[in-house]
């Protein structure tokens, strides 16, 4: 009804009664006989077969709901007529599945809504359960907390015993993107890359992104590194930008690069790594020392939303990043990043770099904490990348006239 919204954690969507109507056709009170006669999957729940949302809306626009509809039935003509028919004895019973329950009985276990406020927690029943069911990440958090910490936590929750005066607390604000520190430098001189080069052999972790010509990377061309070692803090090494700008060249930059790349001492993070490691690839160096992968870390945290790293950004610092299209335009007037001004190139690679190291520095912790994710993490899903990148780099043996074959009988 017009007090009621509906909020889409995953996607942060908003559904008053207009935005039902807007995104479904329907009102609220039609959403059960709308979803009767399409089927609902995620219940399992059949439908009328061929009978799509705008049949659907269609039928209740005419007639009103799924009662008159069943009693118009006879009235509607050709296959979906037809269909309908054959689907009213089902009818009744999948608006009865979809339909949720409002006269459960919930006495004596809630007496009343004011008694649904959160209440202190019991460190020996939460102990039991936690033991009970192996939960040993929140075993370690229970004792953690001190008696002063529990005895806070109750105060707290025993002032805010009533339903109808608790308000719901403020998310935390995020950073904006003028808000972070950005110390972001183009190397374009021997002496400055060198430098940069003894930061990154005495660092505990670097992270490194590249950016090249194509988004295959075993047809790739190094366009330029950057690097970072300190959130807010990044280098762009331009190697081979067709700008007529003063840049390094990529063999001697490589030649330089091997020994570190190749060390398998020296840790390694980056954003997608086997992408990054391929290119490295296509120039005979191996990494080596491959630490961490952001997009892996977000992957076993929250595998259901998107991994990129501009996504991962704003979700997770609130921090809108460059966008590419910004950098290298759209559609048939795309440029290639090789044709991307070094100023410009530099903001954008140098961003991804920084922004990279301070998405590992949020997302590790929370891997830290559930030994069991970082168990999938450290011993499935990396030594996995490392193994699919060799794999596509060896790519496989077949045979092309049996391919054929299978391919005629398929």
């Amino acid at each position: 009804n017009d007090k009621v919204t509906l909020v889409n954690t995953m996607t942060n969507e908003k559904l008053d009664r207009q935005g039902v109507v807007a995104k479904f056709g329907v009102p609220p009170e039609r959403i059960v006989d709308y979803l009767a006669i399409i089927g609902d999957s995620v219940d399992n729940v059949p439908g009328v077969h061929k009978a799509g949302p705008k049949t659907a809306n269609k039928w209740l626009a005419e007639y009103g709901d799924l009662d008159q509809l069943i009693a118009h039935a006879s009235e509607i003509k050709g296959v979906v007529g037809d269909n309908l028919r054959a689907s009213l004895d089902w009818l009744p019973k999948a608006r009865e599945l979809l339909t949720v329950k409002l006269d459960c009985d919930l006495n004596p276990h809630i007496s009343s809504l004011h008694d649904l406020h959160a209440k202190p927690e019991d460190p020996s029943q939460l102990r039991a359960l936690f033991e009970r069911y192996a939960f040993k990440s929140w075993l370690k958090e229970l004792d953690a907390k001190s008696p002063s910490t529990l005895t806070s936590q109750s105060a707290t929750n025993h002032s805010d015993s009533s339903l109808q005066k608790s308000q719901p607390q403020p998310l935390p604000q995020l950073q904006s993107q003028g808000e972070i520190d950005r110390d972001y430098v183009c190397v374009t001189t021997r002496e400055a890359f060198l430098e940069w080069l003894e930061q990154i052999k005495h660092a505990k972790l670097t992270c490194i992104d590249t950016e090249t010509t194509s988004l295959d990377a075993l047809q790739a061309e190094l366009v330029g590194i950057s690097l970072s070692v300190e959130e807010g803090k990044a280098c762009y090494i331009p190697v081979a930008h067709r700008t007529g700008e003063e840049q390094l060249e990529r063999d001697w930059v490589l030649a330089q690069m091997k020994p570190w790349l190749e060390d398998p001492l020296a840790k390694k993070l980056g954003q997608n790594l086997k992408y990054d490691m391929h290119v490295f690839g296509n120039y005979q160096i191996q990494v080596q020392g491959v630490e961490h992968d952001t997009l892996l870390e977000s992957y076993v945290l929250e595998s259901h939303l998107s991994h990129s790293m501009d996504n991962l950004a704003q979700r997770h610092l609130g921090i809108k990043t460059i966008q590419y299209e910004e950098v290298c335009g759209k559609g048939v007037h795309q440029i290639g990043f090789d044709q991307v001004d070094l100023k410009t190139a530099t903001e954008y690679a140098a961003e991804d770099a920084d922004i990279t190291l301070r998405l590992h520095h949020h997302l590790w912790p929370q891997l830290e904490r559930m030994p069991s994710l970082r168990y999938v993490y450290e011993q499935i899903e990396m030594p996995a990348m490392r193994v699919l990148g060799i794999m596509e780099s060896n790519g496989i043996t077949i045979d092309r006239e049996k391919l054929a074959i299978q391919g005629q009988e398929v």
